[in-house]
């Protein structure tokens, strides 16, 4: 049997996922799923890119990093667009499918944390919440056991010839990373005098500033449908979403701009 788009894409299965829990069903609801199951689509990818990115890290390939970072950016240029789209459900039209959540909630998305472990904010608590989920919990497990791509950016760091304190090669944390006054001086002087990794330090800020992003368009859009109410799942909804801005990935290139900029 011939291959067909089709089958090559698995779109019968693929459009089968989409089962509204409301009775009616209500007509919003399918737009909901579908945008969530659109990130997480999306979330996989970028994860997939992340591995990439930080293999070349590692192996020294700096040549081959800004097309991965320029990928990782555009996808997450993407998801902020995509907000526009939930943006259309008015707080009535959520209103009618609400309930049907019960507990589910996107502070439950493994693949996001998964993602924030990948880029080094990683924290042990975040773990608690999966712990009814043994296949979740174990996948996030072994994202903070393995190195994030600022572990990867120092390792090619010293590969380059730069003096990364020996404190912060090879060891991986399970905690957010924290700024370093001697990473910092290493990046004013790739900033004064290697263009090549200034470009990567640019776009690793651009990954950043990105995600930045799309959490605050996420913040607004959740304002916008549900104001100050909680969120599905326990969650204190906007509130909840509002502390996780302004929490950059990499403290270090933000640490420097004022100096460099000096």
């Amino acid at each position: 049997m011939a291959l067909t788009y089709g089958r090559y894409l698995q779109v019968e299965e693929l459009l089968s996922l989409q089962k509204p829990a409301s009775d009616k069903p209500e007509h919003d609801e399918m737009l909901f799923i579908i945008i969530h199951q659109a990130y997480e689509l999306w979330f996989k990818e970028v994860l997939h890119e992340i591995d990439h990115l930080t293999d070349f890290m590692f192996a020294g390939e700096s040549k081959k990093i800004p097309h991965t970072i320029k990928r990782i950016r555009t996808i997450f240029k993407v998801l902020v667009q995509q907000t526009d789209i939930l943006k259309t459900m008015t707080p009535v039209e959520f209103l009618s499918f609400r309930n049907k959540l019960q507990t589910a909630s996107g502070f439950q998305s493994s693949q996001f944390r998964e993602l924030e472990f990948a880029l080094g904010y990683k924290r042990k608590k975040i773990l608690e919440i999966f712990n009814k989920s043994p296949s979740e919990h174990e996948r996030l497990l072994r994202r903070m056991a393995q190195p994030s791509v600022w572990d990867g950016f120092l390792a090619l760091l010293h590969a380059s010839g730069y003096p990364v304190p020996k404190e912060s090669l090879g060891k991986i944390s399970d905690e957010p990373t924290t700024p370093s006054q001697e990473t910092q001086q290493i990046l004013r002087e790739i900033y004064n005098s290697d263009p090549q990794l200034s470009y990567i330090c640019e776009g690793l800020l651009d990954i950043d500033e990105v995600i930045q992003e799309w959490r605050y368009q996420h913040v607004k859009t959740v304002e916008r449908i549900l104001g100050d109410k909680p969120g599905t799942g326990g969650s204190s909804g906007a509130e909840y979403l509002r502390g996780t801005l302004f929490k950059p990935f990499f403290p270090d290139l933000w640490a420097i701009r004022s100096d460099i900029a000096g």
